[in-house]
């Protein structure tokens, strides 16, 4: 039933075996919020939007909580509100749902299916007993029928005599007959196939002993027989009994068996409309989710193209970052360059980590080290120092070498050459004791003093200018907290 398809997605306090539900706190289905996900839309109450609850179907298609009018079919065309668009109360599959659970109108506080009901009187209703006058003891409904000599209580259910065990007080009796119509109309369709199943055997058995009060002739010479069921209730069963002799029972039976495959095909017509709406309804659901999902791909699409757009930028935005790092680092050289240069001719090399980049030059790692570049003057020669702290040439391993380096400058083009000035080279004693002193003046015929053509020319200068012994010996501080200082004088004059 829909109540199944609806409980599929969410379960109501109705649902917990022995309890009551509570039908006014969601009178009009459930929050969709009492969901985990959000629910298909086939779940929902096509006029509230709600969660469906004690779902009703109509006659179009269409999935309603209570109300019977079809608010769909009013929204979509007015036109087609017919009688065909409302619920009739005999189509109601909940209050028939043989699969239905439904209170046991004893108070005994079980929920059972329908079909099951009977079952559950006659044998696990803990309520439904009677106490026999003549053994005095309360039985079941069975014992109490088994009992030798049961006593006839006056007060019992009108259809005790098709099966229904029921008794009570006159109040109970009323309230069980109004809430066990399910029950009492399934003890009367078994009562009604018994009779059926009986009465072509006993008609011919009576031949034609039936009362004419009980009976009616038609225009074919059959008679209708009606059948008198307890409490009041008149069942015409459409049974043709022949009234003259060498009528055949089997004519009959065969009548009757038209009328109820007419009846049968009649309401699978019914049902093959029915069904037919509910398959209009979910092909224009079909329709819907296509034309969602067609919507879908195009903004998907839309999407790709707007995220392929914004890659290209972001690695165009990349390349501009990558260019605004290079400029931002050769600013940041030129910013130390700018902080360390001298322009006076004087120069202060500080040289860190002195033990690591010694292991260095030993290793080959890195055979030397270059200092900032600094001037002779503002527009002067552009010159630098390079050490080797392990030596080099006729110091290699013995000595520090200490060298001097003329550099293409910007204002070469105006200034003498080749280079003349007197350098004197320093290692200071961080003591201010003993420092190590060498001086040279350059050979103006060496290529180290030239006007260079290319950034630097060749070094010269001291390649023995202080022992490695001296150096690392813990008597001199050239060397503290792994830190020493070089300056290099150019006479200007």
């Amino acid at each position: 039933s829909l109540l199944q398809m609806a409980e599929k997605t969410t379960r109501g306090p109705q649902d917990i075996p022995g309890s009551s539900p509570d039908e006014n706190e969601f009178p009009f289905g459930y929050p969709t919020n009492i969901c985990e996900d959000v629910p298909d839309q086939k779940y929902l109450c096509s006029n509230c939007n709600n969660v469906l609850k004690k779902a009703l179907q109509t006659l179009c298609g269409h999935r309603n909580n209570k109300n019977a009018i079809c608010q769909k079919c009013k929204e979509e065309d007015s036109s087609t509100l017919s009688e065909g668009s409302l619920l009739a109360e005999e189509r109601e599959h909940q209050s028939l749902c043989e699969y239905a659970l439904i209170p046991c109108h004893t108070g005994c506080g079980h929920m059972v299916m329908r079909k099951k009901l009977a079952d559950h009187l006659e044998n696990g209703c803990v309520n439904n007993v009677t106490m026999c006058q003549k053994c005095k003891r309360s039985l079941s409904s069975s014992e109490y029928q088994n009992c030798s000599t049961p006593l006839i209580n006056k007060d019992r259910c009108c259809f005790s005599e098709v099966g229904c065990s029921f008794r009570g007080s006159k109040e109970k009796i009323k309230d069980h007959e109004k809430t066990a119509v399910g029950a009492h109309m399934l003890l009367l369709l078994q009562h009604i196939k018994q009779l059926e199943a009986s009465l072509c055997p006993a008609a011919k058995a009576a031949n034609g002993s039936i009362p004419q009060s009980e009976l009616k002739v038609n225009g074919a010479g059959k008679c209708i027989s009606y059948l008198q069921i307890p409490g009041g209730l008149e069942v015409n069963g459409d049974l043709e009994v022949d009234c003259f002799p060498g009528s055949s029972v089997s004519e009959d039976k065969s009548v009757l068996q038209q009328l109820v495959r007419e009846k049968v095909i009649s309401e699978l017509e019914n049902k093959l409309h029915v069904f037919e709406n509910i398959v209009a309804v979910l092909n224009k659901e079909v329709e819907t989710s296509n034309l969602e999902i067609t919507a879908f791909r195009r903004q998907s699409e839309l999407d790709q193209n707007i995220i392929r757009g914004l890659e290209l930028k972001i690695a165009e935005l990349h390349r501009s970052l990558m260019q605004k790092d290079a400029g931002l680092s050769s600013l940041h050289k030129s910013l130390l360059f700018s902080e360390q240069a001298s322009y006076d001719g004087v120069f202060l090399w500080k040289i860190t980590d002195v033990g690591r980049k010694l292991q260095d030059s030993v290793t080959g790692r890195t055979v030397s080290l270059y200092s900032p570049a600094f001037y002779t003057a503002k527009y002067g020669y552009k010159v630098c120092l390079r050490v080797y702290l392990n030596g080099d040439g006729t110091g290699k391993g013995t000595h520090v070498s200490l060298f001097f380096v003329v550099m293409r400058g910007d204002y070469d083009a105006l200034l003498p050459w080749p280079f003349r000035h007197k350098v004197t080279f320093m290692l200071l004693d961080q003591n201010n004791r003993e420092h190590i002193i060498d001086a040279f003046r350059p050979d103006l015929t060496s290529a180290s003093f030239q006007r260079p053509v290319n950034d630097m020319n060749v070094a010269s200068g001291c390649p023995m200018f202080l022992p490695l012994s001296k150096l690392q010996s813990p008597k001199y501080a050239y060397v503290k907290e792994d830190t020493l200082f070089l300056k290099c004088i150019i006479e200007t004059n």
